[in-house]
């Protein structure tokens, strides 16, 4: 423990890409003997990897689509969620709040706001996104993971603080160990995921790309992916019919594991994900999500 204990409340959006970096700062403010709660929306709660420690709190955000009369719904669940947030800040009195994007990052932010308590937005990606640019000239710290980040006006660069993304425990612990043995002819062990969502064009893509390698490459072939739920009877056909050894799961507990004996990686361009190879050290191959805010995966 350093220093006196003190409370945070983290808010990110109901993705890995927002709650995976939020759930590695609350695990080394606990290590420092901190008190922190996380406030998400209904999909955030349900994500696996959660520490156990790390108390959630469900609020209504609010969506703001292209049609301006869903506003006024989002506006009321906004208000809402704002109340819930300082009914908690009441009881748990943070001395910060920190907000990792989404929607529910929104209402909480709003709260500490109006609390006075200190606030902080993360960036992961390397374009500012919708709910960080709404309170970059508001918030007290911008915490940036790119020297360069688009959208961000050059007005604020004074409270602008490049830290990189959290990268979980588990994975960080990787950096220092050796490439897993990759001979001539042992096994090409390659990982596949589509991020905390699964990707279904990478479960219709990836088995079929891989049966157009040399026999000689396909046949030390061993695949571990993630897919959907109701992808992965099919994608299990998919790798039998190429005969390639494939394991297929909706979620691996044990992904640090996965990717330390991963010789290649192929997946999403999500900014945890790429924090996450960057700290392993290793060869991707990426693929952007096309419907991502702003193309930031791009």
């Amino acid at each position: 423990m350093t220093g006196a204990s003190r409370h945070y409340v983290l808010a990110a959006g109901g993705t890995g890409g927002h709650l995976l970096p939020a759930f590695a700062l609350a695990t080394e403010l606990e290590r420092r003997g901190h008190h922190i709660a996380l406030i998400t929306d209904t999909r955030g709660a349900q994500i696996p990897g959660k520490p156990d420690f790390l108390p959630a709190h469900v609020i209504p955000a609010g969506r703001f689509g292209k049609n301006p009369l869903s506003w006024i719904k989002g506006i009321r669940a906004v208000l809402q969620g704002r109340r819930m947030a300082l009914r908690l800040f009441d009881s748990f009195q943070p001395s910060a709040v920190v907000g990792f994007g989404g929607y529910p990052s929104l209402p909480t932010v709003l709260a500490a706001k109006s609390a006075g308590v200190p606030t902080v937005v993360h960036e992961q990606n390397a374009v500012l996104g919708r709910v960080n640019r709404l309170f970059a000239r508001h918030v007290d710290a911008i915490a940036t993971a790119y020297p360069e980040v688009e959208r961000l006006d050059p007005k604020h660069s004074r409270k602008v603080h490049l830290v990189g993304n959290p990268v979980r425990a588990g994975v960080l612990s990787l950096r220092d160990e050796p490439f897993p043995p990759l001979g001539e002819e042992g096994l090409l062990r390659v990982l596949v995921t589509g991020g905390s969502q699964g990707a279904r064009v990478l479960s219709e893509v990836v088995p079929d790309g891989l049966s157009m390698l040399p026999p000689a490459l396909r046949q030390r072939l061993q695949v571990t992916q993630q897919c959907r739920p109701e992808d992965l009877d099919a994608v299990r056909e998919r790798y039998r019919n190429h005969a390639i050894p494939a394991e297929l799961a909706t979620y691996f507990e044990d992904m640090s594991a996965r990717l330390a004996d991963a010789h290649l990686f192929i997946g999403r361009a999500g900014a945890s994900t790429i924090a996450e190879l960057t700290a392993v050290g290793r060869p991707a191959i990426l693929i952007p999500l096309p419907i991502a805010t702003d193309d930031h995966q791009a």
